[in-house]
């Protein structure tokens, strides 16, 4: 599943790029910058479904600053806000806009905050139908594209975020990592990857959740004790934070991202079959709803696009790709009625900010497959000297009639295959008496008992093979179980400044080295100004 653009990229993205699938991952780590008594929390709440509200925006008014709801709709506000009697904006794509004074959240407890649906008033997008040809939603995607360099900053600008790395397992959050950075944009007509500067103003990971290290393990595709279904990533050992950033098709519109996006401004369109789905309101701007997708034999993907009506202004790209190759017998739940197993999800959101669009959030989640230690295994193998004979020691009692077939076993030691006399089982364990006929079997022999009376004979000495065998429940013997679980990588802005200088190089983050390795740590005054919106612990 990889991008077939890179030869039109510049030859410094192509090179970095090559190779490489839409799936670039690593480890970061992050951390905590208050206390959680420090924190008024609150919980974003559709009114009419009781469901939360997600990526909704809560700022502080007058002040530039705030952050973005959780996927469970929390989120949280310093305590410092209640003192000078700040009011909270939350708005939300969809959703009428709510003001909240920040000193009418309870500090002991989680403030469920309701939000109604929009209701807009259509007369002006009907006058303005009759008075022009209404456009096809090809047609829309299509100015929306051409009007990417109007509508986005090419003049230099920063943003300072939100950043976070998390897993979900069982609707738990799990080897949470937080961090809060300054990205230095140079704008849209400059390759992102090539120019764009950050600076790291805290990490650190969070151990108020639960770590979980076999989770946190990079992707392994030898032993495949966590792997991606119908993908293979390779092991990427650069920056973490760098490669989210490949993952906005729209900062990226004449590069590349991924699949089937790939270049943005060339393959959308040619890709995907689109249709008008209405209008959205995003703060009472009207916008056009257009879903598209893409199937194929083997995956099938999915997207909306929330464009505004006047300038043609991409406000938000939502887009999930299937994998259609292993489908489930029961039905998948998930948003788009798929049968097929969500691969990668991205969500990426951007705002007017005086006359041009920056980033507000981008969130990318995918899922993974966990090997879960096997149920029905081998707990030991060894010679015992008296009895003569093998013993093997498993974790529960094998069912007789399979433990005691001598073709279940295979025990090689350098070329030697063991021949079997009598295999008995007792209990957990099963006793392999060797059949000695030969020549070639009592030096064999010979050379094991000889290894075992001095220790030496271990099991990676012999090769020990193991099978169809099961045990009184049923599992079968060495048989691989996997759990999914929930992989997040996101960027949440707090705050944007139009116009910035770089800081001294020294002070920027080494896109060579993970984000969480030897990285320098710069803090400006206002750094107070700043903090990490930490989800709740259970996002059931």
């Amino acid at each position: 599943m990889q991008s077939s653009c890179t030869s039109r990229w510049p030859d410094q993205l192509a090179d970095y790029m090559k190779n490489k699938l839409i799936f670039l991952f690593s480890i970061l780590l992050a951390a905590p910058l208050f206390a959680q008594s420090d924190f008024l929390q609150g919980k974003l709440i559709d009114a009419q479904t009781i469901e939360p509200v997600a990526f909704a925006t809560v700022r502080v008014k007058g002040r530039a600053i705030g952050v973005i709801s959780n996927l469970d709709g929390s989120f949280r506000i310093p305590q410092k806000f209640k003192k000078y009697g700040d009011t909270l904006e939350i708005s939300s794509m969809g959703y009428e806009k709510r003001q909240i004074l920040i000193s009418t959240l309870p500090a002991d407890k989680v403030q469920r905050i309701y939000l109604q649906p929009g209701v807009f008033e259509l007369q002006e997008a009907v006058v303005r139908a009759k008075r022009k040809r209404r456009l096809s939603a090809r047609a829309i995607v299509r100015r929306a594209i051409e009007n990417i360099p109007k509508n986005y900053p090419t003049s230099p600008f920063s943003i300072v975020g939100y950043y976070r790395d998390y897993q979900l397992k069982k609707g738990e959050y799990i080897n949470l990592n937080e961090a809060i950075l300054e990205v230095y944009d140079s704008g849209f007509d400059q390759v992102d990857s090539a120019t764009s500067k950050v600076r790291i103003y805290e990490y650190e990971p969070n151990f108020d959740f639960e770590r979980d290290t076999l989770a946190d393990n990079p992707y392994n595709y030898i032993s495949r004790e966590k792997i991606i279904d119908d993908a293979y990533l390779f092991d990427y050992h650069g920056n973490e934070f760098s490669i989210l950033r490949v993952h906005d098709a729209i900062r990226n519109y004449n590069l590349g991202s991924y699949s089937f996006i790939y270049q943005f401004d060339r393959d959308l369109l040619p890709n995907h079959s689109f249709s008008k789905e209405g209008t959205s309101y995003s703060d009472k701007t009207p916008l056009h709803k257009i879903n598209f997708q893409k199937k194929l034999a083997d995956h099938q993907a999915f997207g909306t696009l929330y464009i505004s009506h006047g300038d043609f202004a991409i406000h938000k790209l939502e887009y999930s790709v299937y994998s259609l190759k292993n489908r489930k017998s029961r039905k998948v739940s998930n948003k788009h009625d798929s049968s097929g197993q969500l691969l990668f999800e991205v969500l990426t959101e951007y705002q007017k900010n005086s006359d041009k669009m920056y980033p507000h959030y981008i969130s990318f989640h995918n899922k993974f497959q966990l090997l879960k230690p096997n149920e029905f295994r081998v707990v030991d193998v060894f010679w015992n000297l008296y009895k003569k004979r093998f013993e093997i020691l498993f974790n529960r009692e094998p069912l007789g009639k399979d433990a005691t077939k001598k073709d279940n076993y295979s025990i090689i030691y350098e070329g030697y295959k063991v021949k079997f006399k009598t295999v008995v089982s007792y209990g957990d364990q099963v006793w392999l008496y060797p059949k000695v006929s030969t020549q070639e079997d009592k030096e064999a022999m010979a050379q094991i008992e000889q290894l075992a009376d001095s220790d030496e004979l271990k099991i990676g000495v012999l090769s020990i093979n193991i099978q169809n065998i099961r045990d009184k429940a049923g599992n079968l013997i060495n048989a691989r179980r996997y759990e999914d679980v929930d992989q997040y990588r996101e960027f949440f802005v707090q705050q944007i400044k139009p116009v910035v200088s770089l800081p001294a190089n020294s002070l920027l983050m080494d896109k060579r080295k993970p984000i969480f390795k030897n990285q320098p740590i710069h803090r400006p005054e206002n750094f107070d100004d700043y903090w990490m919106n930490t989800p709740l612990k259970n996002i059931q």
